[in-house]
């Protein structure tokens, strides 16, 4: 799936209930765990994280590096 040009992934987790999202902004991964049965709950709180991670980067408050998109270079 893709939110604000950053690819994430929302998977099942090896416990009942739970399900796991990982993305990546330049050399970061960040990851995380939803408690729920639904996948939707779980992208939207894998799309917040994503929100939070970017507004970082546009406080400044991100390393210097380059962020990489989906499509590539921006």
């Amino acid at each position: 799936m893709t939110y604000k040009g950053i690819a994430y992934t929302v998977i099942p987790n090896r416990n009942p209930g739970h399900l796991q999202w990982q993305f990546q902004i330049g050399d970061e991964i960040k990851s995380g765990k939803t408690e729920t049965r639904l996948e939707l709950l779980a992208m939207r709180r894998a799309e917040l994280r994503i929100n939070r991670e970017l507004s970082k980067f546009r406080t400044g408050n991100w390393p210097a590096q380059r962020i990489f998109w989906h499509d590539g270079i921006r």
